[in-house]
């Protein structure tokens, strides 16, 4: 998890700050300080197609008499998000079994008939903590007396074998914005402010002054710079100020993604510093 004021120290001289701009269920926000752009970029993109995530990866079909062809289904039964649990399930390099075992996946059962709608909370699963994120995936039209009986294989996996298995549907960083405004320049007009697409810049009338209300809101367009015939204002990006975005489909939370990427980049390093050392 992500701690709320975190401060994580790297080589001599060097600090990083993380503060949380704002979070929810699925979505977190961070401010980064103190770090360089190659370290935000490999964080990201573990986040990405590193992070191991549970999906469908085999389909036994039964019976299908839906008008869907039977790879049509299994496509759509991979894409459904499942809540990942990392401490419960064996990797499938790690287990020792030919194909599929309880330990390194789970089995989902779909046994329907209709005239009905199948949603993905159809499917009933073996394990009571890899489930659906959502329940009203829709996977097929049953007609009258269509029946379909199927059972899914789910395994973990990372996004670099298939999309099905990244956990992000955002991973992004940008630069903190630096808004700088001569005040020996400025003019006071306020045409900056009532430019400003994104609501950065304020004309406050009682200190007869441009401020910057919201510069984590700048997409740094540079609208402001090329409006002010003064030229009294700068906008460029801080380089060792990030701000960092992770949304998730579900199946994790957006901490145990950055914690559990965190813990891959580290293991790279460690494995780099071996092989560094032992060749001295």
């Amino acid at each position: 998890m992500v701690p709320e004021d975190p401060e994580v120290r790297g080589g001599e001289g060097s600090k990083m700050d993380i503060d949380i701009k704002s979070k929810d269920e699925n979505q977190i926000v961070l401010i980064i300080e103190g770090v360089e752009v190659p370290f935000v970029n490999a964080i990201r993109r573990i986040c990405m197609v590193e992070v191991p995530t549970i999906a469908v990866e085999d389909v036994e079909i039964y019976k299908n008499e839906s008008r869907l062809f039977d790879e049509v289904l299994s496509h759509r039964l991979g894409l459904i998000p499942l809540k990942t649990d990392l401490e419960s399930i064996t990797p499938r390099e790690e287990c020792d079994c030919e194909g599929h075992c309880p330990r390194c996946s789970v089995s989902l059962i779909l046994k329907e008939k209709g005239p009905k709608v199948v949603y993905s909370g159809d499917l009933v699963s073996q394990d009571p903590e890899v489930v659906p994120v959502y329940d009203t995936v829709p996977i097929m039209k049953l007609r009258e007396g269509e029946e379909v009986e199927l059972e899914a294989i789910a395994q973990l996996g990372i996004g670099l074998e298939h999309a099905k298995w990244q956990p992000t549907t955002t991973s992004a960083y940008s630069h903190y914005p630096l808004i700088i405004i001569d005040t020996e320049k400025c003019e006071l007009c306020g045409k900056c402010a009532e430019e400003c697409p994104r609501g950065v810049l304020e004309f406050d009338d009682k200190k007869n002054k441009v401020l910057v209300v919201d510069p984590e809101n700048c997409t740094m367009c540079k609208t402001c710079m090329k409006d002010c015939e003064a030229t009294a204002i700068t906008v460029e990006g801080q380089e060792d100020k990030f701000i960092f975005k992770i949304e998730t489909d579900g199946s994790m939370s957006p901490e145990d993604v950055i914690s559990t990427a965190c813990d891959i980049l580290a293991g790279k390093s460690d494995k780099i510093i071996e092989f560094c050392e032992g060749g001295s």
